[in-house]
Parts: structure tokens; C-alpha cells; sequence
């Protein structure tokens, strides 16, 4: 079976259940966005030694990435004859891997520039792939609901790359390039 099939030619793609929509419609530009978060998270899995202790991690999400997209690809008018479907506490999960990393390394209380390792870099950038991939759901969850599970999720993801980009530069004895303090942080510090 070949790869290419010629459909899309004329502007068009499918989505589950049969329908055709044109390339640029939102429900694609959605998917296409968590597709390339799915794609930069491989890059990062390819930096980390095979046995590093992120592998599994990453797998899961890349994994769970792909449940979202045929979830974002199936209207929901027709969702609960999707087989594939989310976990409703992913939230949860991202949420306990971030508590680990910062009770070791302490909180974030400035704004911190991308960079430091390569590790720590493409999880920046992946942070901010999650945060377009957000902004395109809620563009489609205008026009037809997309599951609030998915919404945590992407939410989640990319606080959960912004604090493993920070603890890689922990853990390898980088220091955090800082912008500014966080706004709260300046009134707290001016008022007291």
C-alpha cells in the first residue's frame, strides 16, 4: 500500500467518520499542531540516552498525544464511536510529575530565557508548540466541543515542559538565565 493517495490534491482531507474538510480547517489546523508537539517531543527523546529516566515518560505522551489527535479529528457529534479515548486524569499525572521535579529544584519565580542545553531547549520549544496547539483547540471548541480532557491535558503539557526544561538545567548544573521576577514576586518583595 502506498503512502500517498492523492486525496488531498484538491485541498481537501478526511476526518473520522467520513467527512471531508478542507486543509486549512481548524480541526486540521488543530491537529496538525499537536502532531508537530508530538514530533518535537520524538527530537527530545532522541537528545536523552536510551535509558534515561524521561523515556517512559515521553513515550506515554507521545502515545496519549496520538489518542488526542483521533479524539480532535472525530466530531463530536459522533465522539462516542471513537475507540480511542483519553485518560481523564492525564491532567492529574502531568501535575504529579511536576510536583516531583519541583520539590527537588524549588520553584520558578522568574521568567527565564529558552536555552541552557539541548535537552532543555527543545523542551522550551515544545512548551510553546503545546501552548499554539491550546490556542488552535479553543479556536475549534468555538465551533464543535472538543472533550475538557483534552483541553487539561494540552494545558498541563506544556507547565509540564516548561518544568522539566528547568530541571534539566538543574540537574545539569546549569544556571537559569532569568528575565524578570514575576510580577507578584516584585509586589511581595516591595511591599515586605
Amino acid at each position: 500500500m502506498r503512502i500517498y493517495t492523492r486525496g488531498g490534491d484538491k485541498g481537501k482531507t478526511g476526518i473520522f467518520g467520513g467527512q471531508r474538510v478542507d486543509k486549512d480547517d481548524i480541526r486540521i489546523e488543530a491537529n496538525g499542531t499537536i502532531d508537530e508537539l508530538n514530533a518535537s517531543i520524538g527530537v527530545v527523546r532522541a537528545y536523552l540516552p536510551a535509558n534515561h529516566e524521561w523515556q517512559q515518560l515521553l513515550f506515554k505522551i507521545q502515545t496519549e498525544i496520538m489518542t488526542v489527535m483521533s479524539q480532535v479529528a472525530t466530531p463530536s457529534n459522533i465522539r462516542e464511536t471513537n475507540i480511542n479515548v483519553l485518560d481523564e486524569n492525564l491532567d492529574k499525572f502531568c501535575e504529579e510529575q511536576m510536583d516531583k521535579m519541583t520539590e527537588e529544584m524549588g520553584p520558578s519565580e522568574s521568567f527565564i530565557l529558552p536555552g541552557g542545553t539541548l535537552v532543555s531547549s527543545q523542551l522550551q520549544l515544545s512548551r510553546t508548540i503545546a501552548r499554539r496547539a491550546e490556542r488552535r483547540l479553543w479556536a475549534l471548541n468555538k465551533q464543535d466541543e472538543v472533550p475538557a480532557s483534552v483541553m487539561r491535558f494540552i494545558n498541563r503539557l506544556s507547565d509540564l515542559f516548561f518544568t522539566m526544561a528547568r530541571y534539566e538545567m538543574y540537574k545539569a548544573g546549569n544556571i537559569e538565565e532569568r528575565w524578570k521576577d514575576f510580577l507578584y514576586k516584585r509586589k511581595k518583595n516591595n511591599n515586605g
